[in-house]
Order: C-alpha cells, then sequence, then structure tokens
C-alpha cells in the first residue's frame, strides 16, 4: 500500500475503544483530502475503521497487515 499520510497516528499499544476515539481526534485535525495513517494491533480494528469511516463519511483508502500490526489509510473527505 503505497501512499503518502499526512499524518500517522500509532494506536498499536491501544485496546478498543481508545484508537477508534483517537482516531476520531487525529481526523478532525486534518484538513479536507489529507490522509491518516493509523496504525493498530487489535484485530478489531479492521471492523471498527471500516464502520468508524462509512458512519462518519470519510473514506478507508485501504488497510494492511503488518506482522502483528495492522495499517490504515483514512482520507478525511468533509
Amino acid at each position: 500500500m503505497a501512499f503518502n499520510a499526512d499524518q500517522v497516528l500509532d494506536c498499536s499499544g491501544m485496546a478498543c475503544p481508545r484508537p477508534i476515539i483517537k482516531n476520531k481526534k487525529a481526523v478532525d485535525g486534518l484538513q479536507v483530502g489529507q490522509v491518516l495513517q493509523m496504525i493498530a494491533a487489535d484485530p478489531g480494528s479492521v471492523s471498527d475503521a471500516e464502520a468508524w469511516t462509512k458512519k462518519n463519511g470519510h473514506e478507508l483508502l485501504g488497510h494492511q497487515k503488518d506482522g502483528d500490526k495492522f495499517i490504515f489509510l483514512i482520507k478525511r473527505t468533509k
């Protein structure tokens, strides 16, 4: 997944729901069109990120597993 993120948020040591709470604050701090790279270790973060972006109208550009971590690219759309 090659993409330049405007900000990186490492939530790898956090349990649900903290990654999504931190993610919201980080995305709120971005300008429309900017991209957040979020790193999480909780397997539930995949479904959480998909649901959160859909509910809040942002775009999940993709995600991948890297060892025991999940890497997400989330674009602020509004």
